[in-house]
């Protein structure tokens, strides 16, 4: 796993995170979102979303019965949470591996139940509640050009996590 560490404080963090998240992401980029329940995962996609410029008339829920849901922005935000779903055979044939190939940005919470259908470019974000409530964020930048996109945010002494 080629990746960083950051630590989210606060909300005004999570919002600087995915605002920033959004503003390099491209269109057919995946993010994977990894963690507990209450790990701030549909809380990060709401933010990704304002930085896409989802309109605020759009409420981003979390998709956890519906599976999917679109929504416009700059570029189309595809939110899903794969939570209910048994394993990648079902993420297969409910054809949601269709949606990692499209013009927009996908956003998966539970992501490893897909398993192998994940493309191997996307960017996997694996988040834990610390014992202060802030949010560790283990970085995998897989094998596309992410780390080059946020390498400097990753870097930035305010978010990177102290060894």
């Amino acid at each position: 796993m080629s990746g960083s560490v950051v630590v989210l404080h606060d909300l005004q963090e999570t919002s600087a995170f995915a605002r920033l998240l959004a503003k390099f992401a491209l269109p057919g980029d995946v993010i994977c979102l990894s963690g507990d329940l209450g790990a701030g995962k549909t809380a990060l996609t709401q933010e990704i979303a304002k930085g896409l410029g989802v309109p605020e008339s759009c409420y981003v829920a979390s998709p956890t019965f519906s599976i999917l849901q679109e929504y416009p922005g700059n570029i189309p935000l595809y939110h899903m949470d794969f939570y209910r779903l048994a394993d990648e055979t079902e993420v297969e044939d409910l054809g949601f591996e269709e949606y990692f190939y499209m013009s927009g940005l996908t956003v998966i919470e539970w992501s490893e139940i897909a398993g192998a259908l994940i493309p191997a470019s996307r960017l996997l974000l694996k988040m834990t509640i610390q014992e202060d409530l802030s949010r560790k964020v283990e970085i995998d930048f897989g094998n596309g050009t992410w780390q080059e996109r946020l390498q400097e945010f990753c870097s930035d002494p305010t978010f990177a996590k102290n060894s």
